[in-house]
């Protein structure tokens, strides 16, 4: 499978960024690491990474916010302890808590509760969007520092 993705660079790095953005625990910083490592530009590599994982937070935003328990319970399994995690770092820290998005475990269930509580979308957008780029660019910073010290 590692192969397979690695074999398909940035649309690989796309779908498996959007997929680890929604409740499916999948992580994409590997491929980015190893497209970097590869020698594809970090700008582009970057830039694809965030847009793909930000898209996935809009679908748990979407269903958030036109979903149904149904959609919570079942099809992303949301457990009970995931959304109350969530909706106390929301109500801790309000939309800026989706500067966080990106976090394991309680990151997706941040989005889609910011679609259950309606928060505006270009106020979910910027904040999503900002934490992201800034994650992968701070992954990609590392790798490339990482590789320079090691040549």
């Amino acid at each position: 499978m590692q192969e397979f993705l690695t074999t398909h660079g940035l649309p690989a790095l796309f779908l498996l960024s959007f997929l680890a953005s929604t409740l499916i625990p999948l992580g994409s910083e590997w491929l980015l690491v190893a497209l970097l490592l590869k020698g594809d530009a970090p700008t582009t590599v970057v830039a694809i990474a965030s847009a793909g994982n930000f898209l996935g937070a809009c679908t748990s935003y979407w269903l958030g916010s036109y979903g149904s328990s149904f959609i919570e319970e079942k099809l992303f399994r949301m457990q009970a302890r995931d959304k109350e995690r969530a909706e106390l770092f929301f109500a801790r820290f309000g939309s800026w808590s989706l500067l966080f998005s990106w976090l394991p475990v309680v990151g997706d269930p941040l989005c889609f509760v910011a679609g259950v509580l309606r928060v505006a979308f270009a106020r979910f957008s910027l904040l999503v969007l900002t934490g992201k780029v800034a994650r992968y660019a701070v992954v990609a910073w590392a790798t490339l520092e990482g590789k320079n010290l090691l040549l």
